[in-house]
């Protein structure tokens, strides 16, 4: 039911695929045509497990929120620890993946976009492992509250381009990072972040982002004997979420629920349309464009989603809310608070909706929260405004 059908350019129901000029799909299709080999040959997933286990750091815990849950008196609430990942997030595991596809196709220079700064900081970490050339767009804004981020990029031998157009933000990153693909295709893998851009990067992230959910079911069963009532995870362009509900998709009785920032509905209120070469449900303006966003976190901060998603909503089986940025920032307090764990502003959100239904649950309800990454990168943006 959601696997890309990849005859017709990755297509899930009506979005996805790949709407790019003549040049750049010839750069797609053999992408499409390597990872398609790659993916099933032993040696590649030897040699990718490989470095999640020693470098990455898996598999990480699925921790029981013992004071969350005992305080909101509902339903369990499990965190699956992507915070705990080598650079703090989930964003390593899809770097990792790609870049051992980039090195098997002689690719000498690396691009990728970021929002938070994590995964650019992720990809400069996999170049500095592998030896290859970086450059990370990044719009100006971001960087501006994304300082230390950008820092560590540059300290991992990243080059880090600032993006003043638009409104200096992740989509026009995005951009950037596409227009430099057209022209330098020959010599240049674009290594993008999120599940999102043309066919066939959602499913390729989905591919290496779906590690999570893997380990995260196997670590339910054997810790409760059973599934959990629901899995809740932050979407903006949508990595974290698609890996985090891979092996559930299957499982009807398991809710699905992706959390978007209310000041960037692009699933809660968004239309399908076409953006950054493929079709999703996105945020327009009164001309057609995509619309300007803001949120607190700056890793949700995008017009649209991934396909799979836009689908995933389309076809009922996932389930999307919005909390606001107050929300999510209370959460980010609580959780601090409450166990010790500081999230990242993204995971926040889910964090904010997890806290909701728990009291709705009953005490054998389980929840998995996917906490995509650390608040480390955030505690001096959330320190500014609690001020």
């Amino acid at each position: 039911m959601t696997s890309a059908n990849t005859e017709n350019k990755g297509y899930f129901g009506q979005f996805g695929g790949s709407f790019v000029p003549e040049a750049l799909q010839e750069v797609l299709d053999i992408l499409e045509e390597n990872f398609l080999k790659e993916k099933d040959n032993s040696e590649f997933i030897e040699e990718f497990k490989y470095y999640l286990k020693e470098y990455v750091g898996r598999e990480n815990p699925l921790t029981l929120a013992k004071n969350l849950t005992k305080q909101l008196g509902g339903a369990k609430i499990y965190l699956k620890r992507e915070d705990l990942n080598h650079t703090g997030a989930h964003k390593i595991n899809n770097a990792i993946g790609q870049i051992l596809l980039a090195k098997r196709m002689g690719a000498k220079r690396i691009i990728a976009e970021t929002g938070a700064g994590q995964h650019g900081v992720a990809t400069a970490t996999a170049c500095a492992m592998f030896d290859m050339e970086c450059v990370i767009y990044m719009g100006k804004v971001d960087m501006e509250r994304q300082a230390l981020n950008v820092f560590r990029m540059e300290l991992l031998g990243a080059k880090v381009i600032p993006v003043e157009k638009g409104q200096g933000r992740l989509k026009d990153a995005v951009d950037e990072a596409l227009n430099d693909l057209v022209q330098n295709y020959k010599n240049t893998f674009y290594l993008l972040g999120s599940a999102v851009g043309p066919h066939p990067y959602p499913t390729m992230v989905k591919h290496f982002q779906s590690i999570i959910s893997e380990e995260s079911k196997t670590q339910i069963l054997e810790k409760e004997g059973k599934l959990p009532t629901a899995v809740i995870a932050a979407t903006g362009g949508g990595s974290n979420a698609i890996g985090a509900f891979a092996h559930y998709l299957e499982e009807p009785d398991v809710r699905l629920i992706g959390v978007e920032p209310a000041e960037a509905p692009s699933l809660s209120e968004g239309v399908p349309a076409v953006i950054h070469g493929f079709k999703c449900y996105t945020l327009l303006d009164d001309n057609g464009e995509p619309k300007p966003t803001y949120s607190i976190a700056a890793g949700l901060d995008y017009p649209g989603v991934g396909p799979e998603h836009s689908f995933l909503k389309e076809s009922g089986r996932a389930q999307y809310v919005t909390v606001t940025g107050q929300e999510a920032l209370d959460a980010f307090v609580l959780l601090s608070k409450t166990e010790g764990i500081i999230p990242a502003l993204e995971s926040s959100h889910a964090v904010a909706y997890a806290v909701k239904l728990a009291k709705e649950l009953s005490k054998n309800d389980i929840i998995i929260v996917n906490l995509s990454g650390r608040g480390d990168k955030d505690v001096e943006q959330v320190f500014n405004m609690l001020k």
